[in-house]
């Protein structure tokens, strides 16, 4: 067995959840990947949107690597919650391609630097904004499969689309009766147990 490779490991993961944050778009009206589905608007662009910036600025700005890409949405005055949402104007194909293009600068900056590199994070108080590579990376990673998590449950509410990526459902084979049913159970089982509580 060689030694684990932690860049490896930090990269597949990253490009795992990358991926599948994008698969969530597939196949969607302009409407359904900007429309907001929660009562905070979570939307499917919006992630994305969010994504590419996070990449940016932690696995970028924070180690003097800046893209040079210019994010409105992050800087100083803009409207709260800018980064979580696409204008009509900002189409899905820029938004895909800057993501894109955070990707190959985030992976740069992971592939140049060693993971006890420390940077600056701009955005925290000056008393603890300083962090490892590695400590921004494992954040990142974790950001994205938390907004990719976001993604399939947005996916499931506008057309029922499940799965962890192309080619892999992860879950239980059943028809749309055999799920219906099981969703009755479990609202059985809710009902039942908010009785007795």
């Amino acid at each position: 067995m060689t030694a684990p490779d932690a860049k490896a490991d930090l990269h597949h993961y990253l490009q795992s959840a990358r991926e599948a944050l994008l698969w969530k778009l597939e196949g969607l009206s302009e409407y359904d990947v900007r429309r907001p589905l929660t009562p905070t608007g979570t939307n499917l662009l919006g992630l994305v949107k969010h994504a590419a910036g996070v990449e940016l600025g932690y696995l970028g700005d924070t180690f003097g690597r800046p893209s040079g890409e210019p994010l409105p949405w992050v800087e100083e005055g803009a409207e709260p919650n800018a980064d979580m949402w696409a204008t009509a104007d900002e189409t899905r194909g820029y938004i895909v391609e800057l993501y894109h293009r955070a990707w190959a600068h985030a992976d740069a900056t992971i592939e140049a630097l060693p993971l006890d590199t420390v940077g600056t994070v701009p955005w925290w108080p000056s008393h603890r904004n300083g962090t490892t590579l590695h400590h921004a990376a494992v954040r990142v990673v974790a950001d994205t499969h938390r907004h990719a998590g976001h993604a399939d449950i947005l996916r499931e509410l506008i057309d029922g689309a499940v799965g962890m990526s192309k080619g892999n459902d992860s879950i239980p084979p059943g028809d749309a009766a055999w799920w219906e049913n099981h969703r009755s159970r479990l609202e059985q089982a809710a009902r039942e147990a908010g009785r007795d509580a």
